[in-house]
């Protein structure tokens, strides 16, 4: 088993509701953020982290964006005629990304800092770990509006509970799918198989972080991109 996984599936087929009226004419990934699409923002972090396998899953208004990545050699997980959530959607991309442990990361959030996903590489540790999940203390949580979502022991394991927040990126082992019947399922049902044997892991964040869920969470990212000179 690789000590790094070279494989990576961007999250990119959600309808992006919170979004309003920015995501009526596009799918969340191609808003911008001071003049970028938030998808290109991904994929630069997945290719500055050495990661040569580079995996999308579309649904809503995938045409657009399959459109979009077709010239950065992305391969395409295309999720049709239902969306299967991020657990489900992980398991339908296994044939492109590989069965191997791999990255998985959500596009919608700003990264000014360390990359997340060499941060996660450097700690991962397979021996151990069935998961291993970048956080972010609440304080420095901009954007984010919820009360955190695992406690972390000293040991680094994490467990369910109102404390630091999950930043969208981690490493994951995909065997345990094989456990999950349903075929449309959040990365929560997995997350808790590993818990249960003490195998999901976290690191906290050592940059800054914002979540770009809403209109107000693009206004905070490009605000801290400024103050940063990013």
């Amino acid at each position: 088993m690789p000590k790094q996984p070279n494989s990576i599936l961007i999250f990119a087929a959600g309808f992006g509701t919170r979004m309003g009226a920015l995501t009526a004419d596009r799918p969340k990934p191609l808003v911008p953020v001071s003049g970028k699409p938030m998808i290109d923002r991904a994929v630069a972090i997945a290719r500055g982290a050495g990661i040569s396998q580079i995996t999308a899953n579309l649904h809503y208004k995938h045409a657009m964006l399959a459109q979009h990545l077709a010239p950065q050699n992305i391969a395409i997980s295309l999720e049709q005629p239902d969306i299967l959530d991020t657990g489900g959607g992980l398991r339908h991309a296994l044939p492109l990304i590989g069965y191997d442990p791999v990255f998985t990361l959500n596009p919608d959030a700003i990264w000014v800092g360390p990359n997340p996903l060499s941060m996660l590489a450097a700690a991962w540790n397979p021996v151990e770990m069935d998961a291993l999940l970048m956080l972010i203390p609440p304080n420095l949580a901009a954007g984010h509006t919820g009360k955190g979502d695992f406690l972390i022991n000293p040991d680094n394991r994490l467990m369910r509970g109102a404390g630091l927040v999950y930043s969208g990126a981690q490493i994951i082992k995909t065997e345990l799918l094989d456990q999950i019947k349903e075929t449309t399922f959040s990365l929560n049902v997995l997350w808790d198989i590993i818990e249960k044997k003490g195998g999901i892991f976290g690191v906290e964040y050592t940059g800054k972080w914002c979540d770009v869920g809403t209109p107000q969470g693009i206004r905070t990212a490009e605000n801290l991109l400024g103050q940063n000179n990013v």
